[in-house]
């Protein structure tokens, strides 16, 4: 482990007993948490174990209903406010992005802070200049006048982590940080999080992603259930013995060496380019030629920007269409709108649940169903048939709720991903487009949303996997498309793909 220079003694926070329930069902049990100065102290533990809830206690975003925090030896029973624990120096990157999309990156970054001059106006230069010291350190490809709206969802996340530094916060909060993120950008973010460490901030850092874990943090606790499961050094764990204490059981391992044999060609893209007049910044698509067959699943990899996110859009009837044909069962595809899309068969898995998937406010059961309401009869005969088939999809799914009329937007990000998910393997497309299937999905989750992904190509169906984790797409896919600027690079097969040879087609300049 790395000498941060930080006296690693120094106890920040403790949190100690603390409980919470939401409509008598308990959610933290009698939960401690110590963090250090200079430390990054890791939460794991399955969707729906408690992670976002203990820690929207420690940001004041909730209040417990029993327990104490004690932040450098000053006692509380939990923070009044959000804006309370930010006055103490806590600070916290949501996982579900918490921006106001009309509004500039660096009234953003500001929000409610911003500098002003003499008679109380905003001091736009000095808010520009200051939002350009924070991006720099995150994305310095983002302009502070730009609005949140128009950035990719991973630029937004390097907005909501250079809105937390700007804080000068003790203890940051880190909550799924890298989901929506890049490989580069992870990089930047994980060098941001060392000289955090030699500065003395401690750090709170949540992750499904178990390398990243074992790569950055000192100590690392489990919740399960919302009951602690235990605090480990790193350096004294293994990622088996973290599976066993987050899931209770081992993970069944996959046969690798099992190949799908394909089937006809269910979908094909022959030379297709984009019309003139695409927005500017956006990758443009030229001479794509895929192919995706029965009983396969097909892996779009590529850098952020790459256009793999631009060409499922296309496909499903959501951007502008240009040169090129598009076959779907051997006939031409031309959508007009998703609707289109859906009813020739084809399905979108969308990477961003929250703002383009899920109506948050509406219940488990209408998500699920929503897009398939036409099989359903009657309306008055059509609450009780809907709940009979969410409840099922929340067994199989193992998701974390109450009942299959809870809100989605009260749900975990993984369980909201399972219900997404669950409503397209309901609606049976012939072709699903998985767009970063598993994003903010626990490794026990994770590896059932694979099988079940393998399952439904193994049923017939074709499968277009778009992941930014190699080894997800390495682990499900029959064949790899490598994207980069908006063009296929390679095409690879199972047995010659690795994470070396994507990256390499990935990132050198195409002839």
């Amino acid at each position: 482990m790395m000498n941060n220079g930080v006296n690693n003694e120094t106890q920040l926070l403790h949190a100690q007993g603390i409980c919470k329930s939401f409509a008598g069902i308990p959610v933290l049990q009698n939960v401690s948490l110590n963090v250090l100065s200079g430390e990054v102290h890791a939460l794991v533990g399955e969707n729906g174990a408690g992670k976002s809830t203990l820690m929207n206690i420690l940001a004041g975003v909730i209040k417990p209903d029993s327990g104490d925090i004690t932040l450098e030896g000053q006692l509380f029973h939990g923070f009044a406010s959000a804006s309370a624990a930010r006055d103490l120096g806590i600070a916290m990157v949501f996982q579900e992005r918490s921006l106001f999309g009309p509004l500039s990156v660096a009234e953003n970054i500001f929000a409610g802070r911003q500098p002003v001059r003499d008679l109380g106006y905003i001091d736009r230069r000095r808010l520009r200049r200051q939002a350009l010291s924070f991006l720099s350190q995150v994305a310095p490809e983002v302009s502070p006048d730009n609005p949140v709206d128009s950035l990719a969802p991973s630029q937004q996340q390097m907005v909501e982590i250079a809105k937390a530094l700007s804080l000068q916060a003790r203890l940051i909060i880190f909550d799924e940080p890298t989901a929506a993120l890049s490989a580069t950008e992870t990089e930047k973010l994980f060098g941001v999080i060392q000289d955090l460490k030699r500065k003395g901030v401690g750090i709170i850092y949540i992750s499904h992603r178990l390398e990243e874990v074992f790569r950055l943090a000192d100590r690392v606790t489990v919740l399960k259930d919302g009951i602690g499961q235990g605090t480990l050094h790193v350096t004294d764990a293994t990622p088996e013995e973290l599976i066993r204490r987050m899931v209770g059981r081992d993970l069944a391992a996959v046969d690798q060496t099992r190949v799908r044999q394909p089937g006809p060609v269910l979908l094909e893209v022959r030379n297709y380019n984009d019309p003139e007049g695409m927005p500017a910044g956006k990758p443009i698509l030229r001479n794509i030629t895929i192919k995706a067959r029965t009983h396969e699943i097909v892996g779009l990899a590529g850098l952020t920007g790459a256009g793999r996110t631009e060409l499922a859009l296309t496909l499903f009837g959501a951007r502008r269409r240009g040169s090129g044909e598009f076959l779907l069962n051997g006939r031409p595809h031309h959508p007009s709108s998703p609707a289109d899309a859906i009813s020739s068969g084809l399905g979108y898995l969308t990477e961003d649940r929250k703002e383009f998937g899920l109506f948050l406010e509406m219940s488990i059961s209408r998500n699920i169903c929503v897009s398939s309401l036409k099989n359903f009869g009657s309306a008055w005969y059509r609450d009780s048939q809907e709940r009979s088939v969410a409840d099922d999809y929340r067994q199989q799914f193992r998701i974390a709720s109450r009942h299959s009329g809870q809100e989605v937007g009260r749900l975990s990000g993984g369980n909201q991903q399972k219900t997404l998910l669950a409503r397209w393997l309901l609606v049976q497309p012939c072709v699903l487009m998985a767009d970063e299937p598993t994003r903010g999905v626990d490794v026990g989750a994770k590896a059932e949303l694979h099988q079940l992904l393998r399952d439904y190509a193994q049923k017939g169906s074709a499968v277009i996997v778009i992941s930014s984790e190699l080894p997800e797409l390495l682990a499900l896919s029959d064949r790899i498309y490598v994207m980069r600027s908006g063009r296929i690079a390679a095409e690879l097969h199972r047995h010659e793909a690795t994470e070396e040879s994507v990256m390499r087609l990935a990132t050198l300049e195409l002839v």
